[in-house]
């Protein structure tokens, strides 16, 4: 399957490494080691105490849904994969993502435990796209 045609990010000099990785199937965040948060979305200044001290950790790519809606239409989305499931995953290590949850709407509640899988796109860059699947 294809991400394709759904809109594909741009990567940037700050965040081609975390591309980079979840085109080889891992799932990086950011770390501060001066306030020891851990972050997403990937930035070069830490978003509690602005530290530029940042480094890159890998997550274990597992979370529990903390939000979440389902829609039955979306403009260009492939039909295939309707509905969607549209969730803030929070991840083991902290942070929350805004996602999708590859699953049947009733399959998906406040609670469900997720583990990441990777969309690869058609990109020249590397880039691939985490979603999440009940596990």
């Amino acid at each position: 399957m294809s991400w394709e045609p759904r809109p594909v990010p741009s990567v940037t000099p700050e965040t081609a490494p975390y591309w980079e990785a979840a085109a080889d199937g891992t799932l990086l965040l950011r770390r501060c080691p001066d306030c020891e948060l851990t972050f997403y979305y990937p930035r070069a200044r830490c978003p509690d105490c602005l530290g530029d001290d940042v480094e890159w950790v890998e997550a274990d790519g597992t979370g529990t849904v903390y939000a979440h809606t389902s829609t039955e239409t979306v403009a260009a989305w492939p039909e295939e994969d309707l509905p969607l499931v549209l969730a803030y995953v929070e991840l083991d290590e902290g942070p929350r993502v805004m996602t999708n949850v590859r699953a049947d709407p009733e399959d998906v509640a406040v609670g469900t435990r997720v583990r990441v899988e990777f969309v690869d796109t058609e990109t020249e860059e590397a880039v691939a796209i985490p979603v999440f699947v009940p596990e």
